[in-house]
This record gives structure tokens, C-alpha cells and sequence, in this order.
């Protein structure tokens, strides 16, 4: 019999990062927020399961925040079921105003850079920039500024309990999954986004199914992520050959068809 293990934590402090607990280094969170040297604004967000025509970007008719919507597909037969994301991100500050953005969908990735402009007359708005609906600051005549909470690499954002994805609007919002088959067999799915669909690779070892991926820092991303972790285990100590595992990569998502001995 072979039995999931995605949900265990790695260490008895608990995850590296609690948005995805097969997370091993680098940047944690669901998005990374960086203020760029010319003030532009840039954001990761992670829509694991994302193709790239599967993104639509609007900006508001204000000009103070742009929308994102995303599909993910049901790519596998054994997937719970599609998934859908939805979110917007804006200004608080009364004095600028989005003058466009550029965007990149890439491995279950979104990257946006955000372009302001000073507007001429002062309009207060009621939409955070990457602020939670606890943000009361302002611009004023200081540097743009990201609120408290954006840093990916917050102690906060380790532990032992894991976060579900903030934005999924439709489907799982956790980053891993797994199904018994009828054979005896385990479906695995896992997210790694940003890990190209040649980064993945899976071993097995004293029972033990382990997947790992490397994703790059791209663009103006903080650096590149590590995932590691066991997703399964077999209940005798068996050898199974790597081979027979079917490892179906696509979008930062690995999926895994564990066959049973």
C-alpha cells in the first residue's frame, strides 16, 4: 500500500514556509512585493495550474487598482476540479494613479510591473496596494512605501499550520493533493510554481516518494525557490523503480501516478 504525506511538516519547527509546505528556500508567501528603484511597482503572484493565455488583467476605471483573474483547468482526470483565482491591487495614496502595467504568466507565475503617474487633483482612495484592510497609511510626501506584512521572508510566514491560497475563488486553495485510485494506486498533485516543466524531478528511496524543483529568479524577483519534500510512502519496504511512476509536469505543477505493489 502506499500512503500520502503531503500534509506532514518537515521539521518539528514546523513548515519553511506555511503558503506551501514543499517550500524549501527563498522567498515565502503567496506574492512578493518590491518597490523598484524608479518607483515602479512590482508584484509575483502565484497562480500554480495557470497557462499563460489563462490570465485577463483589467485596469480600474479609477485608475487606482488592476484586477486579475485567472483559470487553471482541470488537467488531469484525478484534479479535484478546476481552479479559479481573482483578485486587485491598488493605491491608498490620494496622489497617483496607475498609468499602465506590463505582465508576464509563466510557470504558474504571474509578474506585474505596475507604472504611476502624479495626479492633478488629490482624490482619496479606498483601495490598498498590497495592504491588508487593516492599512490606514498614506503616501503623503514620502517614498512610496509597501505596508507591513509584504516581506517574503516574514517570520510570521513560518509554522506549523499551512495557509490556504488567499485569491482561489473556485477549487482546492491548498498546494497539495492526493486520491486514492481504484487499483490501490495514489494520485499526488503538487504546486511549485515557477519550477519550468524541465526542473522537476521525483526519487524514490527507503519507501519514501520524493519530489523536488528548482525555480529561477526571474525578472524582479527577490531569488530563485527550492521545493522539496515526500509525498508518499509505502507501507512495506519495497524498490519501485522511478519508472513507473508517471510524472505529468505542467503550468508549476507536478502530478504524480503512484502504482501499487
Amino acid at each position: 500500500m502506499v500512503l500520502p504525506l503531503g500534509s506532514l511538516p518537515s521539521s518539528r519547527d514546523g513548515f519553511y514556509a506555511v503558503n506551501n509546505q514543499f517550500l524549501a528556500n527563498g522567498p515565502k508567501g503567496f506574492a512578493e512585493f518590491k518597490m523598484l528603484e524608479n518607483e515602479d511597482m512590482y508584484i509575483r503572484l502565484d497562480l500554480p495550474g495557470v497557462p499563460p493565455e489563462g490570465v485577463r488583467i483589467q485596469l480600474d476605471a479609477t485608475r487606482k487598482a488592476v484586477m486579475v483573474f485567472a483559470d487553471a483547468p482541470k488537467d488531469h482526470k484525478y484534479d479535484f476540479s478546476n481552479r479559479a483565482y481573482g483578485t486587485n491591487s491598488g493605491l491608498t495614496c490620494d496622489c497617483c494613479e496607475i498609468s499602465g502595467f506590463t505582465s508576464h504568466m509563466m510557470d504558474g507565475v504571474l509578474r506585474l510591473v505596475l507604472t504611476k503617474t502624479k495626479t492633478a487633483t488629490k482624490t482619496p482612495s479606498c483601495i490598498a496596494f498590497l495592504a491588508g484592510p487593516d492599512y490606514k497609511g498614506g503616501c503623503g510626501s514620502a517614498v512610496h512605501k509597501f505596508p507591513h506584512g509584504s516581506d517574503p521572508h516574514d517570520p510570521a510566514l513560518t509554522g506549523r499550520t499551512l495557509l490556504p491560497h488567499p485569491i482561489v475563488n473556485y477549487g482546492s486553495e491548498m498546494a497539495f493533493e492526493s486520491k486514492r485510485l481504484p487499483n490501490g494506486g495514489l494520485f499526488v498533485r503538487v504546486d511549485m510554481p515557477g519550477v519550468p516543466k524541465d526542473q522537476f524531478s521525483v526519487s524514490v528511496e527507503k519507501g519514501r516518494v520524493t519530489v523536488f524543483g528548482l525555480a529561477p529568479a526571474i525578472s524582479h524577483d527577490s531569488s530563485g525557490r527550492i521545493y522539496l519534500g515526500d509525498v508518499a510512502m509505502f507501507s512495506s519496504s519495497v524498490r519501485l523503480p522511478v519508472r513507473r511512476i508517471k510524472t505529468i509536469t505542467k503550468h508549476g505543477i507536478i502530478r504524480l501516478i503512484i502504482p501499487p505493489v
